[in-house]
């Protein structure tokens, strides 16, 4: 996650904003700025967060 933010809460901030306005999926996102997916879903899930593909959001 090197052109992401550490923090959890900023992190959920971040992703949802992009997914909502840039990325169809997780995957693009992850594909398109070469991030590790695992990384962030681990990240976000440590603080109660996980990725729904329906929305298209970390909920």
């Amino acid at each position: 996650m090197a052109g992401l933010p550490k923090d959890p809460m900023i992190l959920f901030s971040v992703i949802n904003m992009k997914l909502r306005d840039f990325y169809p999926s997780l995957d693009a996102l992850c594909e398109d700025m070469d991030e590790d997916k695992q990384a962030i879903i681990d990240t976000l899930a440590r603080v109660g967060f996980r990725y729904d593909p329906e929305r298209n959001a970390f909920v």
